[in-house]
């Protein structure tokens, strides 16, 4: 293998990397990945003080949240097509450029308006690092090996909900909401750096898509014309739907019905979120025993049956011995339905890989923000809403993977896949 201006030509076998490199490829990816939960969940314990700073209504500042969001889907759709043309490495870095600086503007935000503004952009920045991680690592591995490398970087990425709020918080102990954003500008330079000297380009130019806009359509075309594809993305979206529903409903759900603490909250919430690390670590261990298709629909199954539970715990009384149990089960699926999904919508797509990945995740987002909000239709003071949209998400996704899924999705080679030319996974 010979390196040229950092693009990797796969004309011979590559050599195995070191330990060390792999493990820092892991957070590397997993850092990029999470720039979602770390853009959208960091300042949220500074939404108080920022209000009262720039003499902000409720629903104002929540649009920073809004705009963030509407930034992380929109600019997936950019970059993904981007990297395909460009190659992974310059649009990543300019990505990474641009959230750094955005980052840095936040934390000079003359007012909300303004702020919103740069939130938008920040999302759109950050979405470069979410949809180039997962095309990367299509470039890198087979289908069984790429699901159980999006299982590893779990680890990592499924932290960034359970540790931001915390951090945003500790930064909040010394500082004014201003400095969260100065430590995400941190964050996106370090990330800068490790792209720039850790990551090798891994789509050479002879695999590049040209002809611009027309190309672009093309391939989204392309991409929703395979079944396959759009049962992977369609399924993962519902069920990322339901952990949206969870997200927007669960605080007021568990502490204003069923009167826990915050402190317990937060406790309850950090252990729903590493049953989703426990779950994608088991898939890690049986994907290549059982293929990333079977892991799917027990994802899915297991979704439904949680999205089901918490209905039925909310219809008939059962306080918070019947739904607790529930929203781990529902919540957790994520584990095993978000890696083997990517890994299988991805794998019939290697030329495509950076416009399927950004599909996906915006299927995720578009899907997720459509719902979250109606969660609170009903107000506060009832769990129907939120008990009843996970229910049936979650079992529109089984529908899904039943209806559409049934024959195994283009580009999975068999149970176990080919070897990654790249050595064994941490």
């Amino acid at each position: 293998m010979t390196q040229d201006r950092g693009v990797e030509t796969l004309q011979a076998p590559a050599a195995p990397q070191s330990a060390v490199r792999r493990v820092g490829l892991v957070f590397l990816l997993g850092g990029l990945s999470a720039f979602g939960p770390l853009s959208l969940d960091m300042y949220l314990p500074a939404l108080p003080s920022l209000a009262a700073d720039l003499h902000a209504s409720p629903s104002q500042v929540q649009l920073t949240l809004t705009a963030c969001l509407v930034g992380l889907a929109v600019g997936q759709l950019v970059a993904g097509p981007a990297s395909d043309a460009r190659g992974r490495r310059r649009p990543l870095l300019v990505g990474l450029v641009g959230y750094a600086v955005t980052s840095a503007l936040c934390a000079a935000a003359p007012s909300i308006w303004a702020l919103v503004g740069l939130r938008l952009f920040q999302g759109m920045a950050g979405a470069a690092g979410v949809v180039i991680a997962r095309a990367v690592v299509r470039d890198r591995y087979s289908a069984t090996e790429a699901a159980r490398y999006f299982a590893v970087l779990m680890l990592v990425n499924g932290l960034a909900p359970i540790g931001a709020p915390a951090l945003g918080a500790a930064v909040l102990q010394v500082t004014v909401w201003r400095g969260i954003f100065v430590v995400l500008a941190g964050i996106g330079a370090l990330l800068l750096a490790g792209a720039t000297f850790g990551l090798a380009e891994t789509l050479p130019p002879r695999q590049r898509r040209t002809g611009g806009l027309r190309a672009t359509v093309s391939a989204f075309r392309g991409l929703l014309s395979d079944r396959a594809f759009v049962g992977c993305i369609v399924s993962a979206g519902l069920v990322f739907a339901g952990m949206f529903a969870y997200i927007a409903g669960s605080s007021f759900v568990l502490q204003d019905i069923y009167r826990v603490s915050p402190q317990t909250f937060g406790l309850l919430f950090g252990m729903n979120a590493c049953g989703i690390v426990a779950l994608g670590q088991l898939s890690r261990f049986l994907v290549r025993r059982t293929g990333p298709l079977r892991l799917l629909g027990a994802g899915v199954a297991v979704a439904a049956a949680g999205g089901v539970g918490v209905l039925v715990a909310v219809l008939t009384g059962g306080g918070l011995p019947a739904i607790l149990p529930a929203l781990f089960v529902a919540v957790a699926s994520v584990g095993l339905v978000f890696p083997n999904a990517t890994a299988l919508a991805l794998a019939g797509h290697p030329q495509t890989a950076g416009s399927a990945s950004a599909l996906l995740g915006t299927t995720m987002f578009v899907i997720g923000g459509a719902v979250a909000p109606l969660v609170g239709i009903a107000g506060s003071g009832t769990a129907l809403p939120m008990a009843l949209i996970m229910a049936t998400v979650d079992v529109a996704a089984l529908v899904t993977f039943v209806l559409v899924l049934r024959t195994r999705p283009r580009g999975v080679h068999g149970v176990a896949g080919a070897r990654s030319r790249h050595g064994a996974l941490p």
